[in-house]
């Protein structure tokens, strides 16, 4: 089952007795705990229905136990439990003992008053372990990765459209340049945007721009598609302005040559027919930076790549050394490039 089947199925009051949530996307895990908590407690009875364990602090077994306590004064209690350990490969290095076989026992016959809710902030479960294996069997395991490209900027119009407002073609895009692919960032900066349309407004790029400020990392971004353009005044532009914010040019240096070694990295890969999904997951980017990434990469020969990384090599090393005025290297570097 996937998140959107199990999202309309507890809205249907089908809810299962153990959910075992897993992956990056820790904004719509905590979404879908909400909806959880929404559609099965009252605020009257949270006070004695949601308890919150760590399987850091507390055995496996203390939860089963909670699990199996009638609870008081309510019908139905909720028990979301976080959880780096039990469910995923690697060594626990807590001193807690976990009794695995509890929690097994328990899941043969799980009390109907209580939904257990597993959080795993990893992006893989150890599929080879017997627990992971048997909520798969008996409860509910959902996973929560990273949106695609077209599937995050689909995202970003839909929050708008819940608070009655709308963005016009090119800012939903403008937006995840400016602030990134955090769904929690992003959520925020929508709020901001709506808010200052009105209800029933519609947000476009230029309003974007003048509202989102971008990070250090998202102009390193825009200057690179600014050089992937030959716009190299505006790339100046926004090299000049990091300089205004005091950022420090072997920093900047480094995020450029970063940007540009993921970019023949996709380059590379799509050759090879890899997916922008396995893209993602074989550099350990999201899925809308490899979107951006391969849309560059289209702009350059693989051997000009190489080229730049090589110049980006030297420059750092001559920044590093006084072999050259930080400044002025970057200038130069930026200058050559539009030639």
């Amino acid at each position: 089952m996937d998140a959107k089947a199990a999202i309309k199925a507890v809205k249907q009051g089908e809810v299962s007795s153990v959910y075992l949530l897993y992956g990056s996307e820790k904004y719509q895990m905590n979404e879908f705990a909400a909806l959880l908590e929404s559609q099965l407690l009252t605020k009257e009875d949270k006070d004695f229905a949601l308890i919150h364990m760590d399987l850091g602090e507390a055995p496996i077994q203390a939860v089963v136990e909670e699990a199996e306590t009638v609870p008081f004064m309510v019908p139905r209690k909720l028990i979301f439990v976080r959880d780096t350990s039990v469910f995923t490969a690697g060594k626990d290095n807590s001193k807690i003992e976990h009794k695995i076989e509890s929690l097994l026992d328990y899941m043969q016959n799980p009390a109907d008053y209580s939904v257990i809710v597993f959080m795993v902030q990893n992006e893989k479960l150890d599929e080879r372990k017997k627990v992971v294996k048997a909520v798969k069997k008996v409860g509910t395991v959902l996973s929560f990765m990273p949106l695609g490209g077209e599937e995050l900027l689909k995202w970003v119009e839909k929050q708008a459209a819940k608070q009655d407002c709308s963005f016009a073609p090119g800012a939903a895009d403008a937006l995840v340049r400016n602030a990134g692919t955090a769904l929690q960032t992003l959520a925020g900066e929508i709020d901001k945007l709506c808010l200052y349309a009105g209800s029933g407004g519609r947000v476009d790029e230029e309003t974007v721009n003048q509202m989102v400020a971008r990070n250090t990392e998202q102009n390193v971004f825009a200057l690179v598609e600014d050089i992937a353009n030959l716009r190299i005044d505006k790339a100046l532009a926004i090299f000049y302005e990091l300089l205004k914010q005091r950022e420090e040019p072997i920093k900047i240096a480094a995020l450029i040559t970063r940007q540009f070694r993921i970019i023949l990295h996709v380059k590379t890969l799509s050759k090879q027919s890899y997916s922008q999904q396995q893209i993602a997951s074989q550099l350990g980017l999201h899925p809308y930076a490899v979107k951006i990434a391969g849309e560059q990469a289209r702009k350059f020969e693989a051997s000009r790549l190489e080229n730049i990384l090589n110049h980006l090599g030297d420059l750092d090393y001559k920044m590093k050394t006084g072999g050259v005025d930080k400044v002025l290297g970057l200038e130069l570097f930026l200058l050559r490039l539009g030639a």
